[in-house]
């Protein structure tokens, strides 16, 4: 059999719900979300909507749900949306753009994940009917693939205002939106406000067991809906869900700042090991990338080699390796992973 799993940094997916958590979603009042009926869901969605500085929101039961929905919305089919190369949108949603909305994406390459006013000016098209016709931009905070890299409220501005003059709208991929809250000290709907449409994650930092929500205008909200509903997104008594969220919202957003100075603590034990490479620097969040390409040994017999010891991690190539902190991850967990990594690596 294999060995169970006792330090998780795979993801903050891998985060469970706390005990206070299932208590509060066993006892939530529920009704038919469908008919707008479910109480619980309704507060979550207006207390998203008020975070955010929306109208509206809408609770979904996944992320790249929340994403797809959005994309749809603003979409028609043969338009072009602006990402970050890496961008999850891009790919890690199965191409679901270009199969529900007929669109696809147009790649900034930008480092960190951080674009700017002179690279949506660069990758604009041209009008004309030969042409695809540039629709959307779309912003990842925190950025995954960035390493956990933050837009600060300056740098979205910036991108706002070139946006509006060339006529596209703007989403933002809010996967990890709370740990970019408590990193920058920056309040989400300070520049959260100035988009078009925006969704907040439960299921990672949050430490929900499902759901995001996806936030707009009231008008954005009602096109929406009709989305949700042909991707088979109605549901019932989703107020049991929808709690969780709401209990997260009260008691683990501060807390998230303990999953960052974890995040640095490995970076800062690992980065002495003899091979390893931050990719990550600095660390901003809770994620850490980095590099074993001169470690002599493959990724993956690294990987495996730790999960032999209960301890996961994300191998994402021959040489680059993610690590994710969340509300499961303790000081204690780190300083075990380290010592288990470094043990590996120098025998």
């Amino acid at each position: 059999m294999p060995k169970p799993i006792l330090i998780d940094l795979v993801s903050d997916t891998a985060s469970r719900p706390t005990q206070d958590m299932r208590r509060a979603m066993a006892e939530a009042p529920v009704g038919d979300e469908q008919r707008g009926e479910d109480p619980t869901v309704n507060a979550l969605n207006e207390r998203v909507a008020d975070l955010l500085g929306q109208e509206a929101a809408m609770f979904l039961p996944s992320g790249t749900m929340c994403n797809q929905v959005a994309i749809a919305t603003h979409c028609r089919a043969g338009d072009e949306i602006i990402a970050a190369e890496g961008a999850h949108v891009d790919g890690a949603e199965g191409a679901g753009a270009a199969v529900f909305a007929g669109s696809f994406v147009r790649r900034i390459a930008c480092g960190r994940g951080i674009f700017t006013p002179d690279d949506i000016r660069s990758a604009l098209r041209m009008r004309h009917a030969k042409i695809p016709r540039s629709r959307l931009v779309a912003l990842e905070q925190s950025n995954n693939r960035g390493g956990g890299s933050v837009w600060r409220r300056d740098e979205i501005v910036a991108v706002v205002d070139v946006a509006r003059q060339e006529g596209l709208a703007l989403h933002m991929d809010g996967a990890r939106l709370m740990n970019a809250v408590v990193a920058s000290g920056e309040a989400a709907s300070s520049y959260t406000a100035l988009l078009d449409s925006v969704w907040l994650d439960l299921s990672k930092g949050l430490g929900c067991p499902i759901g995001g929500v996806l936030a707009g205008s009231r008008a954005f909200i009602e096109e929406a809906d009709v989305w949700k509903h042909r991707f088979g997104g109605a549901m019932r008594q989703a107020g049991i869900v929808a709690a969780a969220g709401c209990h997260a919202l009260d008691h683990h957003v501060d807390r998230l700042a303990e999953d960052h100075d974890n995040a640095r603590r490995f970076a800062a034990r690992i980065e002495q090991v003899p091979g390893i490479v931050l990719i990550t620097s600095p660390v901003e969040t809770n994620l850490v990338f980095f590099d074993v390409g001169g470690t002599g040994l493959h990724a993956e017999e690294i990987g495996a080699r730790m999960l032999r010891q209960g301890i996961r991690l994300h191998v994402q190539s021959d040489r680059r390796i993610r690590a994710v902190t969340h509300l499961d991850i303790e000081a204690a967990d780190i300083d075990r992973a380290a010592d288990a990594l470094e043990q590996i690596l120098t025998g």
